[in-house]
């Protein structure tokens, strides 16, 4: 019987326009209703930063996780403020061509290619990887993203760090489960969806010839 790989899990806050921060980087824009976090907190505690754990009142986070993946912009927040472990409770592997190498035990700086490593990362014991952002590398890593969790937000915001930036390229993902909370949040739960086989495309050109796309607006 072969070894189940571990699951990369892209969990991110976004806007209804698809940015999960504002130009410059930042998010505080994104509330944490009390709704929200109380049920964040019980089913998500790995996903804070380590030093929030006392005033959220989270001890001994456990769940799926035993490693997080960040980008130099996300990680720069900390180490502005003097964090360079802002998740020690979990590996921590930060992808940057200019940082120096961490002097944390508990954090690797990546200089190499974030597809690569993640493939043999996948391929290593241990739980699933929690992919915490941001846009770049979300980008880079799309096609081994296996689950996408996001938490949107019922904002608009013009412009901003894109969820996953990169070329046009269309990846499908099944919804698999939905939750909606009094403060307008709606936590959506994907799971990657096998590319179709080139018989189903075919049976759906004549359609698309027709002038109809799937969603049922004119062809363009």
């Amino acid at each position: 019987m072969g070894v189940s790989l571990r699951k990369l899990v892209y969990y991110v806050a976004s806007t209804l326009d698809g940015f999960i921060a504002a130009p410059d980087g930042s998010y505080d824009f994104f509330p944490l209703e009390p709704d929200v976090a109380a049920h964040l907190t019980a089913g998500w505690p790995q996903t804070f930063p380590t030093f929030s754990h006392p005033q959220l009142g989270i001890d001994r986070p456990t769940g799926r996780f035993d490693a997080v993946l960040m980008g130099r912009a996300t990680y720069d927040p900390a180490l502005r403020v003097g964090v360079t472990s802002p998740y020690a409770h979990l590996r921590q592997y930060v992808f940057s061509r200019s940082l120096p190498p961490s002097t944390d035990p508990g954090l690797e700086v990546v200089a190499g290619d974030p597809v690569a490593f993640v493939r043999e990362l996948k391929g290593r014991p241990g739980g699933d990887i929690w992919l915490c952002g941001g846009g770049d590398l979300a980008g880079q890593l799309l096609p081994e993203v296996d689950e996408l969790v996001v938490k949107l937000h019922p904002i608009v915001a013009g412009s901003g760090i894109p969820l996953a930036a990169r070329g046009f390229e269309a990846h499908r993902f099944a919804l698999t489960g939905t939750r909606a909370f009094g403060s307008g949040l709606v936590l959506l739960h994907y799971a990657a969806a096998p590319a179709p086989s080139p018989a189903a495309a075919d049976t759906a050109a004549p359609t698309a010839a027709a002038g109809v796309t799937a969603e049922g607006a004119p062809g363009r």
